[in-house]
C-alpha cells in the first residue's frame, strides 16, 4: 500500500473550495501557540477558524495556563484574511491520566501518545459537531515528533462517529515546521522544551523529581 500524502490531499481540497468560492468553518485543535502559528497563517486564508485549546495532558497547571495565554496572545496579533475565534476546553488532568493508565512507562511517541491524540481529537470532533462547524483538524501534525499518519487515522475514524468532516493534514510539509519557528521568533513566543505531559517532562529532565496531587510519582 502506498503511503498517503496528506498534504497533497489538503492541497486538492483547498483548490476545490477556492474553485467553488467556499469559505467553510473549521474547528482547529491547538496544542500550543508555536505549533499553531504556521497553521493559522496558512489555513486562515481559506477557512473561518475556531481554535480549540484543549490539552489536559499538560503538566504542571502553571505551564498549561502560560501556554493558553500565549495562544490567545498570538491569535490577537496575527493578521488574517478570515476571522479566528478562541475556545478553551476544560482543564482536567485526571482525564488524561485515566486515559493513559497502564501506558505510563511507554516512551514518548508510542501508544501512550496515541491515546492522548484520541482524547484530544475526540473533544475536537465533539466541539465541531456542537458548534455546527464544517471541518475539524489539529495542529499536532506540524511536529516532526508526532505521528501524522496516526493522527489522520484517528481523525477520520472520529469523523465517521461524529459526522463532522476531518481536514487531512501533515503541516510539517511545505516547510511548515520551519515557518512555525520563524513565526515564533517574529512574535517572541515562548517555545517549551517538552511536549507537555509529565512523562515527556521527565524524559527531557530526568534529573528533576516532579510530583503533585495530579501527577504523583507512581503514575
Amino acid at each position: 500500500m502506498n503511503k498517503r500524502n496528506y498534504q497533497r490531499e489538503l492541497d486538492k481540497l483547498i483548490q476545490e473550495l477556492e474553485t467553488n468560492g467556499e469559505v467553510p468553518t473549521l474547528l482547529l485543535h491547538s496544542c500550543c501557540a508555536p505549533c499553531s502559528s504556521y497553521v493559522l497563517e496558512y489555513l486562515s486564508q481559506y477557512f473561518k477558524i475556531t481554535v480549540l485549546y484543549y490539552n489536559p495532558n499538560i503538566y504542571p497547571e502553571s505551564e498549561y495556563r502560560y501556554r493558553a495565554e500565549e495562544q490567545k496572545r498570538f491569535i490577537s496579533l496575527l493578521p488574517v484574511k478570515h476571522p479566528i475565534s478562541f475556545v478553551e476546553g476544560d482543564y482536567i488532568p485526571k482525564d488524561f491520566y485515566q486515559t493513559v493508565k497502564g501506558l505510563e512507562h511507554i516512551h514518548e511517541g508510542g501508544e501512550r501518545c496515541f491515546a492522548c491524540y484520541r482524547l484530544r481529537l475526540t473533544e475536537a470532533a465533539n466541539a465541531a459537531k456542537e458548534l455546527g462547524l464544517d471541518y475539524f483538524a489539529t495542529t499536532l501534525t506540524i511536529s516532526p515528533l508526532k505521528n501524522a499518519s496516526k493522527l489522520n487515522e484517528i481523525g477520520e475514524e472520529l469523523a465517521d462517529t461524529y459526522h463532522v468532516r476531518w481536514l487531512p493534514s501533515d503541516f510539517k510539509k511545505k516547510n511548515g515546521y520551519k515557518r512555525s519557528t520563524e513565526l515564533s521568533h517574529e512574535y517572541g513566543m515562548y517555545r517549551q522544551d517538552y511536549c507537555g505531559c509529565v512523562f515527556s517532562y521527565r524524559e527531557r529532565h530526568p534529573e528533576t523529581v516532579v510530583a503533585s496531587d495530579d501527577a504523583p510519582l507512581d503514575v
